[in-house]
């Protein structure tokens, strides 16, 4: 079967819907390795795949920009060091396809050496928000240049002669396709957890009838938010609810204050506690935002800094499945978006709704059946050489 590199940015909402599709490419009998910066490698590991870890992602970062979050991840995502790694791994590797997310344009940028038919993965959506992918794109490349390294082709440069690109979201919670763009393939979400996520027993009985809200913002590190967690569990903290927060182990425990009716965890499995809760309040991770649809679960949205989150807050309003805060809404804010939402029952039906959708789904086998595509195309390409 087909050899398969996987080129990876390990976020936290990339990564793990990476590992689900990879788990149901293996199960068909594939062999996948991922390449990615050292923060990568012992998660991949602990979920049994290969690992190769590029040792130069931050070889060059003193001449980035310093003093942003984007210093290091920017550093890894665009810098010609990294450029070429990526080059060398993909020659010694010699896969029959390259998977490359769609946030890395150092690797996307040769692609066109791979001598293998490559995917772009995105693990949000494509079209609500093709411009903000654009701009981020620009602003990454903006910090190469002023480091002082020629610029990277834009985004549509380095998507669009790619021979697939693969949505982990709905094509119907998506916006409309754009022109030109056919080669976009909508698997659905991937919502595998990983094995550091495991099921946690609650302090409270499935017996107690108590509104259970589960607070979840983010796990990757560029959004550490101590205060943004503790403006939730003091916006929570006189509501008769219980509430479990999980913090991702990027805020630990003991930095926050943990009012009676909640608890602080750095990790849990989230499809254990949604099956319980009557509300959600989170960051609008794709991957979270569409869990808690699965289990027809309404929420309170407070985008953080990843630039597709003010669109999932969007779409989930748009829904009626929730409402959107900004960013920097105070405590105030999030007990009254919380209590409205607790209060009319129309949030949890518009959320119902989208689960039936979402149950239609298995977003894992239906992107690894569009990876075999490229095998098959590039079999048949090879036939017709000979």
């Amino acid at each position: 079967m087909a050899k398969i590199l996987w080129l990876n940015w390990s976020g936290g909402g990339n990564l793990p819907p990476s590992l689900g599709v990879a788990r149901a490419l293996q199960e068909r009998g594939h062999t996948i390795a991922f390449a990615g910066r050292p923060e990568m490698v012992p998660r991949v590991k602990t979920a049994g795949f290969r690992a190769i870890e590029l040792t130069r992602a931050y070889e060059q970062v003193d001449r980035y920009p310093q003093g942003t979050f984007l210093t290091r991840m920017s550093c890894y995502l665009t810098s010609p060091a990294v450029e070429e790694e990526v080059q060398s791994v993909a020659a010694a590797e010699a896969p029959d396809v390259a998977v490359i997310d769609a946030m890395f344009p150092a690797a996307l940028a040769q692609a066109v050496e791979f001598n293998a038919p490559t995917a772009v993965f995105v693990h949000t959506f494509v079209f609500r928000q093709l411009d903000m992918w654009r701009g981020m794109f620009a602003r990454l490349d903006g910090m190469r240049r002023e480091a002082g390294f020629a610029g990277l082709p834009g985004l549509d440069a380095l998507w669009g002669p790619r021979d697939l690109i693969v949505s982990t979201s709905l094509a119907e919670f998506d916006a409309p396709a754009h022109s030109g763009w056919e080669r976009v393939r909508h698997a659905g979400p991937v919502l595998e957890d990983e094995r550091f996520a495991v099921a946690t027993p609650l302090p409270r009985p499935e017996s107690d009838e108590t509104p259970l809200v589960l607070v979840s913002f983010s796990t990757g590190f560029e959004q550490r938010n101590v205060d943004k967690v503790q403006r939730a569990l003091d916006a929570l903290a006189d509501l008769p609810v219980h509430v479990v927060a999980t913090t991702g182990s990027i805020v630990a425990p003991n930095e926050v204050a943990t009012p009676r009716n909640a608890v602080v965890l750095n990790y849990a499995a989230h499809d254990p506690i949604m099956r319980r809760a009557a509300l959600v309040i989170t960051h609008g991770g794709h991957g979270t935002a569409m869990r808690a649809l699965r289990h027809g679960v309404p929420m309170v949205v407070i985008p953080g800094l990843a630039g597709d989150q003010p669109f999932v807050a969007a779409a989930v309003q748009e829904f009626g499945a929730g409402l959107a805060l900004p960013g920097d809404a105070d405590a105030a804010a999030m007990r009254k978006a919380a209590l409205t939402v607790l209060g009319d029952p129309s949030y949890r039906t518009e959320a119902r709704r989208r689960a039936e959708a979402l149950s239609r789904s298995d977003g894992a086998a239906s992107a690894a059946r569009a990876v075999e595509t490229l095998l098959s195309e590039a079999g048949d390409r090879s036939l017709a050489a000979e």
